[in-house]
């Protein structure tokens, strides 16, 4: 499971697509829908926030946006809380550089047209809000 921190415009195809139906998953393991997955490393920040469904809703609703903008079909009806706020989850800069890092590798290798489209620098996703600070404790490098 990759939910991308990174801000959804920068994402290739296969990443956004991919963010989309995983994140559809996390939001069914967040609200208790299945028994797989619950400890998956990623889903602990979404975990830690005082409405989970919200924030997962919030996420889901930045990736249904941006695949409208590129003429996708995300079927918006499946986000469970699509008007959901969120506070702004933490994630730290050593983790946006991290997952930038690991996105351009895959870019590079299925859709080498999109690395130019690429910044030096990583914006969060809408979901998030920066802080300093190295990779987070839940990735496996």
């Amino acid at each position: 499971m990759r939910l991308w921190s990174l801000h959804p415009s920068i994402l290739d195809r296969a990443a956004l697509v991919a963010c989309w139906r995983e994140g559809l998953l996390a939001q069914k393991v967040l609200a208790g829908g299945t028994k797989g997955y619950t400890r998956h490393p990623q889903l602990q920040r979404f975990q830690q926030v005082e409405d989970p469904p919200a924030a997962i809703g919030h996420f889901l609703q930045a990736l249904q946006a941006e695949a409208t903008a590129r003429g996708y079909r995300f079927d918006s009806t499946r986000i469970a809380r699509p008007d959901a706020g969120c506070p702004g989850i933490p994630v730290t800069s050593g983790q946006l550089g991290y997952e930038l890092a690991h996105l351009r590798r895959k870019v590079a290798e299925r859709a080498p047209l999109w690395l130019p489209r690429l910044p030096e620098v990583a914006a969060p996703a809408p979901s998030f809000v920066e802080v300093p600070g190295g990779i987070e404790g839940w990735e496996r490098p």
